[in-house]
């Protein structure tokens, strides 16, 4: 199982890297989604899904559960929604002011 999903991590990352190389703002803004989104995979599958007790300190249970691996993914995912939402906004005010999204025609001409 834990091939699986980092198979389709890998997935992630390869479609994310191929978003990030293209010439439309969306689509690099897609592209940095897709490799958080890889990256918080990776992170699941490294900690490893244990089963067993809530990690309340008792005499009784043995076998605690590892909160840590599910704490840095909700992090991560609350700084990933943050910052694509910044990009989202730079992105529109970008396209608004330039008249356009693609980053070819955003460089200008070589005597400005």
């Amino acid at each position: 199982m834990e091939y699986i999903i980092l198979i389709l991590a890998g997935i992630l990352f390869a479609t994310a890297v191929y978003n990030l190389l293209q010439k439309q703002l969306l689509r690099i803004i897609i592209g940095t989604v897709l490799l958080s989104h890889g990256a918080h995979l990776v992170i699941l599958t490294m900690g490893k899904l244990k089963r067993g007790q809530p990690p309340i300190l008792d005499d009784s249970v043995t076998n605690y559960t590892d909160p840590l691996p599910q704490a840095l993914i909700l992090t991560s995912i609350v700084i990933s929604f943050g910052i694509t939402s910044l990009l989202l906004v730079l992105a529109y005010r970008t396209a608004q002011e330039n008249k356009t999204d693609n980053m070819e025609e955003m460089r200008g001409e070589s005597n400005e």
